[in-house]
C-alpha cells in the first residue's frame, strides 16, 4: 500500500488524482513539506504532512485506470453524497435491526454448569488464547438477556467449529435447542461425526437433515425436533423449510454464511430477531464489512493457529504424471490419505483410472454431486473412516471438512477456481501436526490470462498460517471491490477506490451514530468520546523532518504517513525511538511534528474540527454541526466552565463556527499544553 510517485490516490475531500511526489513550500517565510497531487486539467492540490490520513492509495480493479476529478468541480462531492446516500441505506436498516434486537428480550442462558467444563476440559487440543476469547465472548453474549448475533472470523482449521461445539452444548444445559445450518450435504455429515464424537459423553440427542435421508426418515427427524426430543439438529437449506418446528430453539449457528444466497439469508433473518445466533466464517473481509463496523454485529477473530500446526507448502506445477504418482506415494508411504481434485464431473472416471494406473496398490474412491445420496455417503464415509487413500472429487469437498489424516491435495486445473476456493479446498489439508502439501496443477503461467496468473501467484506466496485476510484482500485487488461487497455497493467504489470507501463508510456511520440515531447510541458515543474523528492542524511553524536529517524523500514519506497513522503515546514513543536509533537525535523541527500529533489527539478529544495557528495565533474550531450531542454533553460544559474560570482564553462566533482563540502562543508544545490544561481539567469533573 506505499505511495508511489505515479499512483493514483484519493482524498477524502477532493477526489482522486494523481500522485506525483514531495515538495516543499514556504508558508509565512517558513519552509514546509507536502505532498503534490495533481488533479484534471493540470490543476494540483498541496496536501500537508498533518493531513495525509485524508489521503489514501487508489484501490480498485488493478489494472484499471480511475477517473481523474477536477478540482473545485461539484462531481466528487456529487460521488461522496451519493456514496453516503446508499451506505445509509444500507446501515439504518442494520441500525435499526441492532435497535430491534437491544430492545428485544431472549433467553438469558446460566452460568457454566460443571457438565460444561467437563466438555471444555475434554478437548483433545490446548486452547489457542483467541480462541479462548472468542468462546468467552460467546458464553457472555448468551449469559446476557439481549438476543446474541456474534460473528467468529478464523482461518479454515483455526478451532471455529468448537466454539460451535461448545456454544450448543451450553444451550441443551438450559433444555433449549440448537441448530446448525451448513452449506454442503457433506459438511451436515461431517459436522454431525464431529458433534457426535465431542458430546458421546453428554446427555445430548444429535440428529442431521440433509438430502442423504429419505423422505420418511426426514419426516421422523421433523417429528422428533417439533416434540423437543432432538436437541441438536444438524442441516443444509432445508432446515430453513416451512415443515421445520422447534419446540424450544436456543441457539442458531450458521458455518460459512457467505455461501448462502440472499433468500436464505431472509429466511434467517426471521427467524434471528429473539434467538442467539453465531455466526462462522473463514473469509473475514468482505461478508463482515457491513455488519461489524456497524457494531450490528458483534465480532470475535481467531488468528493465532493451534499449536504445532505448520503452514501447507503450495507449488505450483505442469500436469505430470510422474509428479503425481511420486506425491502420492509419498503421502501413501508416511500413511496419509490423498484428495485429488477435478471440477468436471464427466471427466472423473477416467481421471480416477490415471491415478489408478499411476498408483495400482492403492485404494481409490470417487465423489461428486450428482451421485445418488447413498453412494455418496457411503464413498464419502469411506474415506473418513481410511477405506480409500485417494478421493477423486470434485471442489464439493471445499467446505469445512475435516479429515487430520489427510495431508496432500491435488488440484487440477486449478486456474479455473477462484482464489478464497483455493484456499478454501489447501485448508481442507494440514490440520494435524504433520507437514501437508498442496499441488496446483496449471499450464505454464506465461499462458494464462492476467488474472489467472495473479490469482495462482497469491495462493502460492500467501501460504502461511491465517494468510486468509490477506488471500481476501488480494481477492480484492484482482476482482475489484465491486463485484465482491455485493449489488448494493458494486458501482461506486471503481468511482473512489476501497479503501476510501472505509473511510466514507466510518464517517457516514460517525454522523448516523451523532444525529439520526443519538438516542440510541448516546452513551456510546459520550462514553467513547468520539464526537471528532479527525481535527485538521494548519500552521505556519516549520514542522517537518529536514532534508540533513534523512534524505532519501521517499524515506521521509513513509515515516509521515506512519506518524499520521499513530494514536497512543506509546506507538509515539516507538516511533521517536527508532528515529533516534536510526538517524540520531531528533531536530527541534522533528520534536514540533510530534507534539503537532499529540496536539490533534487532545484537540479530537475537546471537540476540536480544525485548528489554525498562525502569527502566534491558536484559533479553535469547535464541531460545525449546531446539533451535535457534543454540545449537550458534560465535556461541552466543562470547557465553558474552565474558560470562565481562568480567562487564558476567549470564544468568538463566526458564520459556522464557535472558535476558542489564544493569544501570544509560539510554539506547538505549548499549544499542547494550553490544551492539556483544558483537558485534565475536564478529566476532574468528571471524577
Amino acid at each position: 500500500r506505499a505511495l508511489q510517485v505515479g499512483d493514483y490516490v484519493t482524498h477524502i475531500d477532493h477526489g482522486v488524482g494523481k500522485f506525483t511526489g514531495m515538495h516543499k513550500i514556504e508558508v509565512n517565510g517558513k519552509s514546509q513539506e507536502v505532498i503534490r497531487i495533481v488533479y484534471r486539467d493540470n490543476d494540483i492540490l498541496y496536501v500537508n504532512i498533518n493531513s495525509l490520513h485524508k489521503v489514501s492509495k487508489y484501490v480498485g480493479k488493478e489494472g484499471k485506470i480511475p477517473k481523474i476529478n477536477k478540482l473545485g468541480s461539484d462531481a466528487w462531492a456529487a460521488v461522496k453524497r451519493k456514496t453516503k446516500r446508499k451506505i445509509k441505506e444500507l446501515a439504518i436498516d442494520l441500525i435499526k435491526l441492532y435497535a430491534q434486537r437491544k430492545t428485544t428480550k431472549g433467553f438469558a442462558f446460566s452460568p457454566d454448569s460443571y457438565l460444561q467444563s467437563e466438555l471444555e476440559a475434554s478437548f483433545i487440543y490446548e486452547d489457542t488464547p483467541d480462541q479462548l476469547k472468542a468462546t468467552q465472548d460467546v458464553k457472555a453474549d448468551m449469559e446476557a438477556i439481549n438476543p446474541m448475533d456474534r460473528l467468529i472470523c478464523g482461518d479454515v482449521g483455526f478451532g471455529k467449529t468448537e466454539i460451535a461445539v461448545r456454544a450448543a452444548a451450553k444451550a441443551v444445559a438450559d433444555e433449549k435447542q440448537a441448530a446448525i445450518l451448513v452449506p454442503t450435504t457433506i459438511l451436515a455429515l461431517q459436522h454431525f461425526k464431529t458433534f457426535s464424537e465431542r458430546l458421546k459423553e453428554f446427555p445430548c440427542e444429535i440428529d442431521y437433515l440433509n438430502r442423504f435421508k429419505t423422505a420418511k426418515q426426514k419426516r421422523i427427524t421433523l417429528e422428533k425436533l417439533a416434540k423437543g426430543d432432538i436437541d441438536i439438529i444438524i442441516g443444509t437449506h432445508a432446515l430453513l423449510g416451512k415443515t421445520v418446528k422447534f419446540k424450544d430453539l436456543g441457539i442458531l449457528i450458521v458455518d460459512e454464511e457467505q455461501k448462502f444466497g440472499v433468500a436464505a439469508k431472509e429466511k434467517l433473518r426471521n427467524i434471528k430477531v429473539n434467538v442467539d445466533t453465531l455466526t462462522l466464517t473463514a473469509t473475514p473481509i468482505p461478508r463482515t464489512l457491513q455488519f461489524s463496523l456497524l457494531n450490528a454485529r458483534d465480532l470475535s477473530v481467531i488468528n493465532t493457529p493451534p499449536p504445532n500446526r505448520q503452514p501447507v507448502e503450495t507449488d505450483l506445477i505442469r500436469f505430470d504424471e510422474e509428479r503425481i504418482r511420486d506425491a502420492i506415494n509419498y503421502e501413501i508411504y508416511r500413511g496419509g490419505q490423498v484428495f485429488f481434485v477435478h471440477n468436471r464431473v464427466k471427466d472423473l472416471p477416467e481421471m480416477a483410472a490415471m491415478i489408478q494406473r499411476l498408483c495400482p496398490d492403492v485404494d481409490v474412491g470417487m465423489a461428486h454431486g450428482q451421485l445418488d445420496n447413498k453412494t455418496l455417503e457411503a464413498r464419502m464415509m469411506k474415506f473418513i473412516r481410511g477405506k480409500y487413500d485417494i478421493l477423486v472429487c470434485t471442489n464439493i469437498v471445499e467446505s469445512g471438512l475435516d479429515i487430520p489424516n489427510s495431508n496432500t491435495i491435488i488440484i487440477n486445473n486449478a486456474h479455473h477456481f477462484g482464489l478464497s476456493d483455493l484456499h478454501q479446498l489447501r485448508g481442507r489439508v494440514g490440520r494435524s501436526n504433520k507437514k501437508a502439501f498442496c499441488y496446483l496443477i496449471c499450464p505454464p503461467v506465461y499462458t494464462l490470462p492476467e488474472d489467472s496468473r495473479r490469482r495462482l501467484k497469491a495462493i502460492e506466496e500467501h501460504s502461511t498460517l491465517g494468510s486468509g485476510f490477506q488471500i481476501a484482500m488480494r481477492d480484492l485487488d484482482i476482482r475489484g471491490s465491486g463485484n465482491l461487497l455485493g449489488g448494493e455497493q458494486s458501482g461506486f467504489i471503481a468511482d473512489i477506490g476501497f479503501e476510501m470507501y472505509h473511510k466514507i463508510l466510518d464517517e457516514t456511520l460517525h454522523e448516523l451514530k451523532e444525529n439520526d440515531f443519538k438516542d440510541l447510541f448516546k452513551e456510546e458515543v459520550i462514553k467513547k468520546q468520539t464526537f471528532v474523528r479527525d481535527c485538521q492542524i494548519d500552521t505556519d511553524l516549520e514542522i517537518l523532518i529536514p532534508d540533513e536529517y534523512i534524505r532519501n524523500a521517499n524515506e521521509r514519506l513513509q515515516l509521515y504517513t506512519e506518524l499520521d497513522n499513530i494514536n497512543t503515546e506509546e506507538g509515539l514513543q516507538k516511533f521517536s525511538d527508532a528515529l533516534v536509533d536510526r538517524f540520531g537525535a531528533l531536530p527541534l523541527e522533528v520534536k514540533e511534528l510530534l507534539n503537532a500529533v499529540r496536539l490533534r489527539w487532545v484537540a479530537k478529544k475537546l471537540g476540536l474540527e480544525r485548528i489554525v495557528f498562525k502569527n502566534r495565533k491558536l484559533r479553535c474550531y469547535f464541531i460545525e454541526n449546531q446539533s451535535s450531542a457534543f454540545y449537550e454533553s458534560t465535556i461541552f460544559a466543562d470547557i465553558l466552565k474552565y474558560i470562565q474560570q481562568t480567562r487564558k482564553a476567549h470564544f468568538k462566533q463566526s458564520n459556522k463556527h464557535l472558535l476558542l482563540i489564544f493569544d501570544y502562543v509560539k510554539t506547538m508544545k505549548k499549544a499542547r499544553t494550553l490544551l492539556l490544561e483544558i483537558d485534565a481539567f475536564v478529566e476532574k469533573q468528571m471524577e
